[in-house]
């Protein structure tokens, strides 16, 4: 882990992960996601390799950004995208705090500096739970760009499966009060100290 990732008090990674890959989620339009998932990774087109993609280890973070998959045609797919441990760490290691943090960085100036340069940016944000509303702590989510895109297209996603209809379901259930069915079809993320 870097500083930007140690420093928030109420920030912790936690994630879905076993010993050979870690889950982050994403949401697509339907012509990218059916492309990911024959191809196993992302490609261009329809995947765009020039644009910012944000992965989100928190599956409840992903619905609240997606809506559960109906916010709009563009992220009426969603994806869980299991990756390395290697290119996870890479990212958390070499990501760049998303706002100036004067403890970790000399000035402003300098901040922008690396977060110019970084193809990796983190971003905390509020954890949302079963309804989407706010939790106290937060949940992180990575941006990656230029070189950290072809990384991940190329050489950390290890396998990607659309999980709209099961996102679909839960809702349902959440819908009609049935929360058990829907907490069982979670995923259990835990905090994540993978190799320490």
């Amino acid at each position: 882990m870097n500083d930007d990732v140690d420093r928030c008090p109420e920030c912790e990674v936690r994630a879905y992960y076993t010993n050979d890959f870690v889950r982050v989620y994403q949401a697509y339009s339907n012509t990218i996601a059916q492309s990911a998932v024959a191809n196993g990774t992302f490609v261009s087109p329809p995947f765009s390799m020039t644009r910012m993609t944000w992965v989100k280890p928190s599956f409840l973070w992903m619905m609240y950004r997606s809506g559960w998959g109906r916010k709009d045609a563009n992220q009426a797919s969603i994806l869980a995208v299991d990756i390395t441990h290697e290119g996870f760490q890479e990212m958390l290691t070499q990501g760049v705090v998303s706002h100036f943090d004067p403890d970790r960085y000399a000035s402003a100036e300098a901040w922008k500096e690396a977060s110019e340069t970084s193809n990796i940016r983190i971003q905390w944000d509020p954890e949302r739970d079963i309804y989407l509303n706010r939790l106290s702590y937060r949940t992180i989510q990575i941006g990656l760009r230029n070189q950290a895109v072809e990384k991940y297209c190329k050489e950390w996603i290890v396998n990607i499966t659309d999980i709209t209809d099961k996102v679909r379901k839960i809702d349902a259930c959440i819908a009609n009060g049935d929360l058990d069915t829907a907490y069982s079809l979670l995923p259990v993320e835990k905090p994540y100290h993978f190799g320490e």
